[in-house]
């Protein structure tokens, strides 16, 4: 069976083991143009600083008080990433081993995390309210409708604080151009009755962890390494941080909750090469192999155009209509963090790419110029 025969079905080994290589001509692809690809990715650096802990605490996301950092941050690396052809690596570029922040790319993370909840049982419909397991004060009055859905399309309108950050700090935003939420307007924004208005807000997604942690009763970067990283072979240098005031009692004891991104410090640090990985198995359908790793039809579901935000799905960005990135197949879909940090899924022609610190700007210059290095 040739390389190309058998792209469907490979899967990297183990970290510390030898990844398939494949030249671009084997891949269907211009060797010379897809170099280029690979040197725009390295070249078009985010406009981000390499103080991220100085950007944050400068007001970036929200002015003072409620930019307060709550988790760690560390230094960014350079540009850095790869492409997979068939689950075999075409081209990188920069340290793909850097462990870096990676801010709201744990969204969608956090995504395969409930599809082995209602696989595993301990959710039982996504549309039932959260407030039938959840039981900790978060899912009253206005929230008490609130369903599973609603959290993993953020459409769910919570009301409320965690962890000393309201939902108000996130309320009646802009989003920048790579997904950022921008200062909230100078208007106030009237609540809308749950699952009928989307809006791109770090607190509720941060909801959804804690809801996770109480059904799972373990703390989810536990779950994510015995679930996901090691049946995929990840690394071990990848780390899931939370903040200094998240910690929460179930079952007598202390859990620490994580968040779903950065935004104010903590979230997930991770290298290129096992953000690679997830993606895969997010492109795979939850496929490792011959062995199941998500529900079958998780990733089908988490990929249906949300109602009142067609390019938004579980958690993952979609490019319904080829809207969010023209280059890209329609079927492509996105883990997207801020300050350039992007994995791109495209099933359609069984590719994925990681992209490091590039700026958001160049992304569909990016996908463009690997399309079209296609031979």
């Amino acid at each position: 069976m040739s390389l190309l025969q058998d792209a469907g079905c490979y899967v990297p080994p183990p970290a510390g083991q030898d990844w398939r290589q494949m030249a671009p001509d084997a891949a269907g692809f211009d060797p010379a143009a897809l170099s280029e690809a690979a040197h725009l990715a390295e070249t078009a650096e985010t406009p981000w600083p390499i103080d991220l802990e100085a950007k944050i605490a400068g007001g970036f996301f929200e002015p003072p008080p409620w930019n307060e950092i709550l988790g760690p941050v560390a230094p960014r690396g350079a540009p850095n990433g790869l492409l997979l052809k068939g689950g075999a690596i075409v081209a990188r570029w920069g340290d793909t081993q850097r462990v870096d922040m990676t801010f709201s790319v744990a969204k969608s993370y956090l995504s395969l995390l409930a599809g082995i909840a209602v696989g595993d049982g301990l959710i039982g419909d996504i549309d039932e309210p959260v407030g039938a397991r959840v039981r900790d004060g978060g899912f009253e009055g206005h929230n008490a409708p609130i369903t599973w859905r609603h959290l993993l399309t953020q459409t769910s309108e919570w009301e409320g604080s965690l962890f000393g950050k309201s939902d108000e700090i996130d309320r009646n935003r802009a989003l920048g151009q790579d997904n950022t939420g921008l200062p909230p307007r100078s208007t106030e924004r009237a609540l809308q009755a749950p699952g009928s208005f989307w809006e791109y807000n770090d607190v509720r997604v941060n909801r959804l962890a804690l809801s996770l942690l109480r059904v799972f009763r373990r703390p989810l970067p536990e779950v994510f390494a015995e679930r996901i990283m090691q049946p995929i072979g990840a690394s071990d240098s990848w780390r899931w941080e939370g903040y200094r005031n998240s910690n929460v009692e179930v079952g007598g004891r202390p859990m620490l909750s994580v968040p779903g991104g950065g935004h104010w410090g903590g979230g997930v640090f991770i290298h290129a090469e096992d953000q690679a990985r997830i993606a895969l198995l997010a492109g795979r359908d939850g496929l490792w192999g011959d062995r199941r790793i998500l529900p079958e039809g998780w990733m089908a579901a988490s990929r249906a155009p949300t109602r009142v935000e067609p390019g938004y799905g579980f958690l993952w960005w979609l490019n319904s209509g080829r809207a969010k990135y023209p280059a890209a197949s329609a079927e492509s879909f996105f883990a997207l963090g801020t300050g350039g940090n992007i994995c791109w899924i495209d099933p359609e022609n069984d590719l994925v790419g990681v992209t490091r610190w590039i700026d958001p700007a160049r992304m569909n210059d990016f996908i463009a110029s690997v399309m079209e290095a296609r031979a």
